[in-house]
């Protein structure tokens, strides 16, 4: 979503770098040309005003004009506010109260409510969290049924709603019905509109009143740009919203209500959806969004989610198996599964500092598809093969690749490469790590 702002800055801070010593003059014309950028990807203007009249004033002062890399100070200080312009710090859901604690989604209609509340239970489940979905929304039959075939997707109960029933009910009475499943969480999605109407807002501010939740979300479309942030103040008005939820983060909006909402509405952003999978929902954290935004990745994000898919046992066995290189294309195989696991490889790459805005890396295409056919030649092979490679010959290499539907040439690059960790896993377990590191970095 930021790619265009991150191009901008980065170049912008790449010219200003560029001298020796910084002027009042050419950081004028810095962060004249930061203040375009920043109106470009659609930023509220006021807050475009207050955010550069801040870093300007912190950009001339001592800090800046007596350091030896005034040009890196400068990137520090912007990196700091943005930081502070969006919320400081992550703001976590609120699930104080007695149990089972109600969470509200408000929104308006095809701002992604229903999805998001399926992303919240997967969410608290890995929290330890025991999740209900109440569908609310007596108005959209579709949405009920939406809801109810996440819960079955998710063996996450849901509220037996029907749109007879009135929304307010629902949800006194979706807390009882909970209590006896053993859950601890009310996800309630309730109804949105085309547009924010007083009947929508009345009904809202009685489910509130009935239920009384611990936290209220605004789901938000990150691609409505500066409506997000009017939207965000007119619900807020009525209901007092705890944070706001940005989905469709992954679009190619231009990303102003991710940098405006707290700072005009003081609601926090608590989550963003980076997809459309249910495990595509990231608690929105401020400063590692400053740093991906001007091309500093965002390595904390990258580590959670190798974490999250990372069985602690299954990698304590792999460490064994590469110590004594026995590291099999069955192995090899799992791997790629659980890096696909991870999400797109090219918003991978993103992540990693010094990387992700690289010449070499910039325009890279890369074809996660290709993961998949190393999955399909690895199965298709025998145990003996997966086990031993060194006996799979040409009339084998044809035979694996009839089976999984690729070319012999897939095949061989495959093996080309499993060859090639085999190898860089024996260098580094004679403790030629230096010689490795050359070994596989392409640049």
């Amino acid at each position: 979503m930021f790619e265009n702002l991150s191009d901008k800055l980065t170049l912008i801070f790449k010219k200003l770098k560029g001298h020796g010593k910084l002027s009042e003059e050419n950081i004028d014309e810095a962060f004249k040309e930061v203040r375009m950028a920043l109106l470009e990807a659609d930023v509220h203007y006021r807050v475009v005003k207050k955010l550069i009249a801040e870093i300007k004033e912190r950009a001339l002062g001592r800090e800046v004009m007596s350091s030896l890399t005034p040009g890196q100070q400068v990137i520090k200080i912007v990196n700091d506010e943005l930081t502070m312009l969006m919320g400081s710090s992550h703001e976590a859901l609120n699930l104080s109260g007695p149990k089972p604690v109600s969470i509200m989604l408000v929104g308006l209609q095809g701002s992604g409510k229903t999805t998001t509340c399926g992303k919240i239970a997967v969410f608290l489940r890995k929290k330890g969290h025991n999740p209900y979905l109440v569908p609310a929304d007596v108005y959209r039959p579709a949405a009920i049924d939406q809801l109810k075939k996440l819960g079955e997707q998710l063996s996450v109960p849901v509220f037996a709603s029907t749109t007879q029933m009135n929304p307010v009910r629902i949800c006194r009475d979706a807390r009882a019905a909970a209590q006896k499943e053993g859950c601890d969480a009310l996800l309630l999605d309730t109804a949105g509109r085309l547009h924010v109407d007083e009947d929508l807002m009345k009904e809202l501010v009685n489910i509130k009143d009935a239920v009384k939740p611990s936290d209220i979300l605004l789901v938000a479309d990150a691609m409505t740009g500066q409506d997000a942030v009017n939207i965000a103040k007119s619900f807020d008005s009525a209901l007092d919203i705890g944070g706001v939820v940005l989905s469709k983060m992954d679009g190619d909006a231009r990303g102003g209500a991710a940098l405006s909402i707290k700072a005009i509405t003081n609601k926090p952003i608590k989550f963003i959806g980076v997809g459309e999978k249910l495990n595509d929902l990231e608690p929105f954290h401020p400063d590692r969004m400053s740093s991906s935004i001007l091309g500093m990745g965002d390595v904390l994000t990258f580590i959670e989610k190798a974490q999250s898919m990372v069985d602690e046992k299954q990698a304590a066995e792999l460490e064994k198996k590469l110590r004594k290189s026995q590291f099999t294309l069955d192995d090899f195989r799992d791997q790629m599964v659980q890096i696909r696991k991870m999400g797109s490889i090219s918003d991978l790459i993103k992540m990693i500092p010094g990387i992700g805005n690289s010449k070499q890396l910039k325009n890279l295409k890369v074809d996660d598809r290709e993961l998949i056919r190393v999955e399909a030649i690895i199965n298709s092979m025998t145990i003996k093969e997966r086990s031993k490679h060194t006996i799979i010959n040409g009339s084998r290499r044809k035979r694996i690749a009839m089976g999984s539907g690729t070319r012999v040439q897939d095949v061989n690059k495959l093996l080309k490469n499993y060859t090639h960790v085999m190898k860089m896993m024996k260098k580094f377990n004679k403790g030629g790590m230096r010689s490795m590191g050359r070994g596989m970095l392409p640049f």
